[in-house]
């Protein structure tokens, strides 16, 4: 029996005792752009906040983010809020500001030209620079401020999320030791061995250690944090129980795998837009191909997609039968366009479309289709459903929800997921085709068992993965993260 929005809402309501629910993360769950005279609401292309709105849904309360639409300022009340869904307003967003230099600091400097490839073993070495440090903890600060406000003299569970607001707990309870709060890290937690070239590593352990609840995807990733926690600072660790005293206070430390909303992505997959959708697609490129894959990612250096790339390209040399009958549709939504790593990434990716695609294109057939845009859910679902097969080549991820998208949007039960092993998800979906991204023969020839898979064999697979998700779904894991705070007694 998997979880309901209203299951969900019943434990909120049950569990937290009239707490105000308070979400904090970087980037928000809705963006308001200027278009001609109009302003559109956009959802953006992060897989933490497609993941958080429905738990918001259900549980209302606020959530607190940086305000980065162009058009943001203009629909905000004189608190910088406004309600969302904008079709079906549930809860608040509290919108923060951050000047230009903030920005660049803060986000594009420490939290991701440090700490994000700092954490991902992707051989991307990280930069760190005291003057981003300094920024970091200024926006941290504007963050508390912002939740405290919020909070009031209230009762409050803050849940914060990810990497950008590493030490916001720590500045929260040193207003307000009260308000309990908990915090979810999205990316991979690094060995110990790894951890240690950061300059500023005891501060923002100790940071993380200001959190009662702190959750990884795996329990990998929990045993990795609790050895750096013990290398580094004063505090005494308990292995059975997983959990840290620092100073007198105790956080546990849990692993809570991330999902989707299943029952949602595949009833909106399921609708006749979608069909119309599929329609416009094969007329607008032209996809009457036999075999059709498809890759939808952030233009991003851990996502792998110079290796699928490449093992497109030798797949096509080793069976040359192929060529002419398949297609590869990449969608790539541009991402930390101004970091030099992204910009050479970007590079690299089209001069890697541009030469695969000389190489073998006949007549009008090109065997790489790259569109590099910011693609709605609606074409998301379409360009899902026309595939034979999705691949995600992660080279280190601390979940990937594209894996669990594409086999949620899987309404007709078919399709082959290729899924790296080093995400989060291999651990499991274990009915997808496991590669290894950097092992390129293998990952051909996965290619070609993903191509050669016979319908019913598809379909047992496919069945399965949907099965799993399903289970395992966005309110069970939040409900999963409440609970425990529950247990607490707090």
């Amino acid at each position: 029996m998997s979880w309901t929005k209203e299951d969900l809402q019943e434990l909120v309501k049950t569990k937290l005792a009239g707490r105000l629910f308070i979400v904090v993360s970087n980037r928000e769950p809705y963006i308001h752009i200027s278009s001609g005279d109009e302003i559109q609401c956009v959802v953006p292309a992060s897989g933490l906040t497609v993941a958080l709105d429905p738990m918001m849904r259900a549980c209302s309360g606020v959530w607190v983010a940086h305000g980065s639409g162009n058009a943001d300022r203009k629909v905000v009340d004189a608190k910088n809020r406004v309600s969302v869904p904008p079709d079906e307003p549930s809860y608040s967003l509290r919108r923060i500001w951050l000047t230009k230099e903030e920005e660049e600091g803060y986000y594009l400097g420490l939290s991701n030209e440090a700490l994000w490839p700092l954490c991902h073993v992707a051989y991307t070495p990280p930069i760190f620079d005291e003057a981003d440090w300094n920024t970091y903890k200024k926006v941290n600060q504007l963050f508390a401020d912002a939740v405290l406000d919020e909070v009031g003299d209230r009762k409050a569970f803050v849940f914060i999320q990810d990497y950008h607001l590493a030490i916001l707990s720590r500045l929260i309870k040193a207003k307000n030791p009260q308000v309990i709060t908990a915090q979810f890290w999205h990316i991979p937690w690094p060995n110990p061995e790894v951890f240690r070239i950061c300059p500023w590593q005891e501060e923002l352990l100790d940071g993380l250690l200001g959190n009662d609840l702190l959750g990884f995807h795996i329990g990998y990733n929990c045993d990795n944090f609790l050895e750096t926690v013990n290398r580094n600072l004063e505090s005494k660790i308990d292995y059975e129980r997983s959990a840290v005293n620092r100073g007198g206070g105790i956080t546990l430390v849990r692993p809570f795998p991330i999902s989707v909303d299943f029952d949602r992505i595949a009833r909106d997959a399921a609708k006749e837009e979608v069909i119309e959708e599929m329609e416009r697609i094969r007329h607008r490129w032209k996809l009457d191909d036999e075999f059709i894959g498809v890759g939808v990612d952030r233009v991003d250096y851990t996502k792998g997609i110079p290796h699928r790339l490449m093992a497109l390209d030798k797949f096509l040399t080793k069976y040359p039968e192929y060529q002419g009958r398949m297609v590869f549709v990449q969608l790539a939504e541009p991402s930390r366009v101004h970091i030099r790593k992204y910009k050479e990434l970007n590079a690299d990716i089209d001069d890697l479309v541009e030469e695969i695609n000389w190489k073998y294109q006949s007549g009008g057939w090109r065997p790489i289709i790259y569109i590099k845009e910011h693609c709605s859910p609606l074409a998301i679902w379409a360009f899902h459903r026309l595939a034979h097969f999705c691949i995600v080549s992660s080279l280190h991820d601390g979940m990937n929800l594209v894996a669990k998208e594409f086999v949620s949007s899987r309404v007709d039960e078919d399709g082959v997921l290729i899924l790296s092993r080093f995400t989060g998800a291999a651990r499991e979906l274990v009915q997808a085709l496991l590669i290894n991204p950097y092992a390129t023969d293998d990952f051909v020839e996965t290619i070609r068992k993903a191509v050669e898979m016979p319908k019913r064999q598809r379909q047992a697979r496919m069945r399965k993965l949907r099965q799993s998700v399903e289970q395992n779904n966005i309110y069970q894991w939040a409900g999963n993260i409440i609970s425990e705070l529950a247990n607490l007694g707090l």
